[in-house]
C-alpha cells in the first residue's frame, strides 16, 4: 500500500496525484450543466508528464517485490482512464458509497475546480459535493471495464462484512482481515432534517441498487 499511509489508509504524500489529476482534467470537454465530454481521454495518448508524475507517486509501490501490492486513495477516481491504460493488468476495486450519505461529510474532491475540472458553480455546498460524485460515476460509466474488476458497495461490507469479504477474497486470491465497523454510517440522509434529494443522482441510484 506504499511506505506512508494516513490513517484512513491513503497513500501519502499525495502532491503528485494531484498534479496528475490536473493534467488529465485538460484533456476533459465541459459540454455546460452536468454534461462533460471524455472522448480526448482514449483516443489521445496520455502525456509524458503525466505518467512521470504517477510513476513518481507510485514508486514505492512500483519497485516493491511483494506478491501482492496496491495503493489506495480517493483521487485515483479522477484519472481512472489513464490509470487503466497505465496499468491494465492489475485488479481494480470500485468501491461505491450511497452519495446521499457522502455529501454530508466533506471531502477533497468537493470542488472540482481544485482539479482542474469545470462545472457550473453554485453556492449550495451539498449540491457541489453531488456533482462531484457524479462527475466521478460518469468518468466511471465511461470507462470500458478493465478485465480484473470488481464492484463493492460501502454499505454492504458494513452490513454484510463476511459475504463482501468473501466475494474480495476470491476476486484477490488471498486472505482478508475482519475488522469491527459502525452501522451508523449508513443511511445517515434518512434522518438529516435539511435532505433533499437531487434529480440528477436518481439514474445512478438506481444503478446501484439504492432505494
Amino acid at each position: 500500500m506504499g511506505s506512508s499511509i494516513n490513517p484512513s489508509g491513503d497513500k501519502i504524500p499525495p502532491q503528485k496525484m494531484y498534479d496528475a489529476c490536473r493534467v488529465l482534467a485538460q484533456y476533459v470537454d465541459w459540454e455546460g450543466g452536468l454534461s462533460w465530454n471524455f472522448s480526448r481521454l482514449f483516443s489521445e495518448e496520455i502525456p509524458n508528464e503525466f505518467t512521470d508524475l504517477i510513476s513518481d507517486y507510485l514508486q514505492d509501490v512500483l519497485n516493491n517485490k511483494s506478491e501482492h501490492k496496491g495503493w489506495k486513495i480517493p483521487e485515483t477516481t479522477l484519472i481512472y482512464p489513464w490509470i487503466q491504460r497505465m496499468f491494465p493488468d492489475i485488479k481494480y476495486i470500485h468501491w461505491v458509497r450511497d452519495p446521499r450519505d457522502g455529501i454530508l461529510s466533506g471531502h477533497k474532491t468537493d470542488d472540482l475546480r481544485d482539479f482542474g475540472i469545470q462545472y457550473e458553480l453554485t453556492d449550495d455546498i451539498r449540491k457541489r459535493r453531488a456533482i462531484s460524485w457524479y462527475y466521478q460515476y460518469q468518468l466511471m460509466k465511461a470507462t470500458p471495464e478493465p478485465k480484473n474488476w470488481i464492484k463493492i458497495r460501502f454499505e454492504d461490507f458494513v452490513l454484510h462484512q463476511e459475504e463482501t469479504l468473501e466475494k474480495l477474497e476470491a476476486f484477490l486470491g488471498f486472505p482478508l482481515g475482519r475488522i469491527i465497523v459502525r452501522k451508523a454510517p449508513v443511511e445517515r440522509w434518512k434522518q438529516d432534517a435539511n435532505h433533499q434529494e437531487l434529480d440528477f443522482l436518481q439514474n445512478a441510484l438506481k444503478e446501484n441498487g439504492y432505494q
